[in-house]
């Protein structure tokens, strides 16, 4: 099925004009795949300028993002990071289009591939593969875990399937109700979008003007169901009935940030937008799937070779004179050493001590003590402040 809407639907976009000074590309502009539009008149522009700070800026975030999975999913095989985990390699370019487009008073919430996001909102690879492993330098004091990651304008990791969706809307009716120019985007996958909630939230933030973002990672496969098999419409943009939509190239960062730039800009004035980003995962859907089950090796191999997000961005930029490949081979060098040596403070950090498990359950608690597992058994609350997002 994903091979043939590949085929179908993709073809190269690298083509990118210079402008240079002493023979050094100082920005470039690049064409991307149409858009699709639903209930929109006009959309994102298909090219855009490109410096080449930026461009080697997202080079390094969704390479820092790879290895972050690898090392996550390293982790977990070797069961030091337990429960679930789900990683994000192949939509590293969804996340960092997305968050170069964000401005400060913006705001994200998603399901639980969150890894790469958490890393992007501000939290140290160190702080994430801490949080991975259950230690006190996590960025939720390791009491979260994989799916449960949270950094400042940055509301999780959630656990429940499309239970994030309404939550977007509601901090979208926060920015609304502050005045304070933001919006919020909501994300969730291809697997949560028939879920009640999600039509909910969308008919409320239509009646409100909410400006939100409703974002579907359309990577194929919800759990191990493929896209076509669990939905009667897979145009996932269409789905908002009388809310416009868009559909863009998920391998594709800079289609996503003029996709995103768009829609900041549209919700702002008009009221919320459906987004749905058409990307891939290599792994399953957690590291318990193996994800070839359901789907050839083939296929994913297929997708890493013609449209890895990664690997087309770096010939883009090299093409464009934007980066030289001794400077490429740099950056990654200092990634892999970056994230390497996070893996091992994370495997070496100290978990909290068991009087912390009960600290900082409310922001401003007024009970008391908490019930504990049972009618009869009280826990003392304390307020320790210590996470990154407090």
């Amino acid at each position: 099925m994903y091979r043939s809407i590949l085929a179908a639907i993709f073809s190269p976009f690298s083509r990118a004009s210079l402008r240079s000074v002493n023979s050094y590309s100082t920005e470039a502009t690049f064409e991307t795949m149409p858009f699709k539009l639903h209930n929109l008149q006009t959309g994102p522009p298909t090219s855009a300028v490109i410096n080449r700070d930026d461009a080697v800026e997202y080079y390094k975030q969704m390479q820092t993002i790879r290895r972050l999975e690898t090392s996550a999913g390293n982790l977990y095989k070797e069961k030091i990071v337990r429960g679930f985990c789900h990683l994000y390699s192949g939509q590293e370019a969804c996340a960092v289009g997305m968050k170069a487009a964000m401005r400060p008073q913006d705001n994200i919430i998603s399901a639980y591939r969150v890894h790469g996001w958490t890393y992007l909102m501000g939290v140290s690879p160190k702080g994430v593969l801490a949080e991975l492993t259950g230690r006190q330098s996590g960025c939720a004091r390791g009491k979260g875990g994989s799916m449960h990651m949270y950094a400042p304008n940055f509301y999780g990791g959630n656990g429940i399937v499309g239970a994030q969706v309404p939550l977007g809307a509601g901090v979208a009716l926060a920015c609304q109700y502050k005045g304070n120019n933001g919006v919020c985007l909501a994300l969730y996958g291809d697997g949560a979008s028939n879920q009640g909630q999600v039509f909910e939230a969308y008919n409320m933030a239509h009646l409100w003007k909410l400006p939100c973002i409703f974002v579907c990672e359309n990577n194929g496969y919800g759990m191990g169901t493929s896209a076509d098999r669990s939905s009667s419409n897979t145009n996932y943009f269409q789905r908002g009935d009388v809310l416009p939509g868009i559909w863009v190239d998920g391998m594709d960062v800079v289609a996503v940030k003029l996709a995103t730039d768009f829609a900041i800009d549209y919700v702002l004035k008009n009221g919320p937008l459906v987004m749905e980003v058409f990307t891939y995962r290599y792994s399953g859907h957690s590291m318990s799937d193996p994800g070839t089950s359901y789907r050839t090796r083939d296929e994913v191999q297929e997708v890493r070779q013609t449209r890895d997000p990664i690997t087309s961005y770096k010939e883009k930029i090299l093409t464009a004179g934007l980066a030289t490949v001794d400077e490429i081979k740099k950056i990654d060098a200092d990634i892999k050493k970056e994230v390497d040596e996070a893996t091992k403070w994370a495997k070496a950090d100290a978990e909290i001590g068991l009087p912390e498990l009960t600290t900082d359950v409310y922001a401003n608690n007024v009970a008391g003590d908490i019930r504990g597992s049972n009618p009869y058994s009280w826990l003392k609350h304390s307020t320790l402040n210590k996470a990154v997002n407090l």
